[in-house]
């Protein structure tokens, strides 16, 4: 591949990356003016939690896939749906439409995430891999700082609808980049992978009833969905005790230090996103301040995270 398609590829990845990974921190400084327009508090951490969610049990699924189909139509795909799910959360009328449409937006970015770092390996050596992901990580924290300014400016100077349709331009030049840069490689003689569908949704529908029962905590529906969770839980773990390529693979969980890290991953993001959500709806109801200036309060929280990565 020649050095111009390559530096057309790396800076449509980084575009597309900057976006799916901007996503999940740009609505923070948003969300009190929406549930403010749209009603529904009650579901308000869903708007994240379905993002979140969505973009991360998804992500097994595309790296296998696009083993099977190749990288192009994957990462196209992943675009496409980030993208149609951008705009249609931009077009949202009510607090769940807004929840559905982030769970499309995610479904996208748990596509473009992995497929950048997969591209990477794709097109340069074990030695170069690393200085790349540096950049690419990088690009991360960048966009970590830059979401929740840019979304306070942004309702505060045109409309809460833009932090939605901000997106598109940008995606879908990025999108029309690497469709014409990308050279598919042949795959003839590889071993075709089994894709876990099944694992997927299981992992899925467990965690989304585990949440619905922990924020219905004390009621009687609240108690069902817990149980409905645990049951899913352990036909997750059967399915995948099982499955020829698991989406889910018990046995890392096995080693002590994989085990930790997942540990850590878990009290770390409940900390961080936690303060994400709430942390700008109490600057601007409670404090009465802009959306930017409740932007500004989140960037020391950001800055130390991304310096301490």
């Amino acid at each position: 591949m020649s050095r111009n398609r390559t530096a057309i590829i790396i800076a449509a990845i980084m575009l597309s990356l900057f976006m799916a990974s901007m996503e999940a921190t740009v609505i923070a400084t948003a969300m009190p003016t929406i549930v403010g327009q749209l009603g529904g508090l009650s579901i308000y951490s869903w708007v994240f939690s379905m993002y979140m969610l969505t973009s991360t049990t998804t992500v097994p699924l595309y790296g296998k896939l696009s083993d099977v189909y190749g990288r192009r139509p994957v990462y196209t795909v992943a675009m496409g749906l980030f993208l149609v799910g951008s705009v249609l959360c931009g077009l949202s009328q009510t607090m769940m439409q807004l929840v559905i449409f982030r769970a499309i937006q995610g479904i996208g970015a748990g596509g473009v995430m992995p497929m950048a770092f997969i591209i990477i390996g794709d097109m340069f050596s074990f030695e170069e891999r690393a200085k790349m992901q540096g950049w690419f990580s990088g690009v991360w924290g960048v966009s970590s700082i830059v979401g929740p300014l840019l979304g306070g400016f942004l309702v505060d100077s045109i409309s809460w609808h833009w932090v939605f349709f901000v997106n598109v331009i940008p995606g879908a030049i990025a999108v029309t980049l690497f469709w014409f840069s990308w050279q598919e490689r042949s795959r003839e003689g590889e071993v075709r992978v089994q894709v876990d569908f099944l694992g997927a949704v299981l992992l899925t529908l467990s965690v989304i009833a585990l949440l619905m029962g922990l924020s219905e905590l004390g009621t009687t529906l609240g108690s069902g969905l817990l149980v409905v969770a645990l049951l899913l839980i352990a036909l997750l773990l059967w399915v995948e005790s099982r499955a020829a390529d698991p989406v889910l693979p018990l046995s890392l969980l096995k080693d002590r230090l994989f085990a930790v890290a997942c540990a850590h991953g878990l009290f770390s993001g409940w900390s961080m996103f936690g303060s994400l959500s709430f942390v700008p709806l109490f600057v601007q109801t409670v404090l009465g301040t802009s959306a930017t200036e409740a932007g500004t309060t989140l960037t020391p929280m950001l800055l130390g995270w991304v310096t301490a990565s």
